[in-house]
């Protein structure tokens, strides 16, 4: 059914968000650009993007309401209505699902009496599953206002949220300490977080995530991230099978002397044993015929 004009804002908050506005904007030689930062501003006002705000940006940046709210509509960081104060988000996709996601999803959906992207009755927590956090390493993982806690259990994620509802600290495994959705939506649209120390404190990459890296170039492998069988696992394994941290290049490291392709009995290279780095033609690695 056609709606009605979205409202104004109030004549103050309309002055603050021009303002704020007018900074974002003044960052892109192309105003259209500034759209996304400023769907996070009016984001950060009301803690969802609503007709107003989508109305506001339109007619900052010249645009229509319709390109407005197709860009908004597109991304699922913009809240399309009033949400809590911590968005807890599940990763349901396959490695998280599998590691126990689908069951923590289950087990807060049970807890807070709440569907996906539903909040609970004191407006606190908007609960929603989310196909991936970019954190597979550490699955199972729940985001709260896009701040990581990882390897989390159906146990710990219900003591997470009720710590929310409660109002006690909490502190993410890695990243900045929580802070409320508006305030993340505000840092969103390119606002500095004047908190002490937020920034310093945001790190990096966990040692997960960087295994991987440290084994090709050559580094000790970092401990074991997942613990190692039993002995008599070991016991079982054939002795010459390659132990855990032994050297192994894969086909993109560069050949060594002592590791070059090996060449048939007419001296010809044999190209399916040909790394990438000695194939320049084909630095994505040989290529083989479907089939072979």
């Amino acid at each position: 059914m056609p709606q009605l004009p979205a409202p104004a804002y109030p004549a103050e908050v309309r002055a603050r968000l021009e303002e704020d506005a007018k900074e974002v904007i003044a960052r892109y030689p192309d105003s259209r650009s500034a759209l996304l930062p400023l769907l996070h501003l009016v984001q950060s006002e009301e803690g969802y993007v609503s007709r107003t705000g989508m109305a506001l940006c339109a007619e900052l940046l010249g645009l229509t309401t319709a390109e407005v709210t197709a860009v908004a509509t597109f991304y699922s960081m913009y809240r399309r209505r009033p949400s809590g104060d911590y968005q807890v988000g599940v990763c349901t996709n396959t490695l998280c699902a599998v590691m126990g996601g689908d069951a923590i999803f289950d087990r807060l959906k049970q807890h807070l009496g709440v569907g996906n992207n539903e909040t609970t009755e004191d407006g606190k927590v908007t609960l929603e599953h989310i196909e991936c956090n970019a954190a597979c390493d550490f699955a199972p993982v729940v985001m709260v206002n896009w701040e990581f806690f990882d390897n989390q259990t159906p146990e710990s994620a219900t003591q997470l949220v009720d710590d929310l509802i409660a109002g006690r600290t909490v502190e993410p495994t890695r990243g900045a300490p929580l802070c409320s959705y508006k305030e993340t939506a505000r840092i969103l649209a390119g606002f500095p977080d004047q908190r002490p120390g937020a920034v310093e404190a945001t790190g990096g990459a966990g040692p997960a995530s960087l295994v991987g890296l440290r084994l090709a170039r050559g580094e000790e492998p970092h401990p074991k991230v997942v613990a190692p069988r039993g002995e008599a696992a070991r016991a079982e394994a054939p002795q010459d099978r390659p132990q855990p941290g032994a050297e192994h290049l894969s086909s993109h490291a560069h050949p060594s002397p002592d590791h070059r392709p090996s060449t048939s009995p007419s001296g010809t290279p044999n190209t399916s044993q040909q790394t990438s780095a000695s194939d320049p033609d084909h630095p994505a690695g040989p290529a083989a015929e479907e089939g072979e």
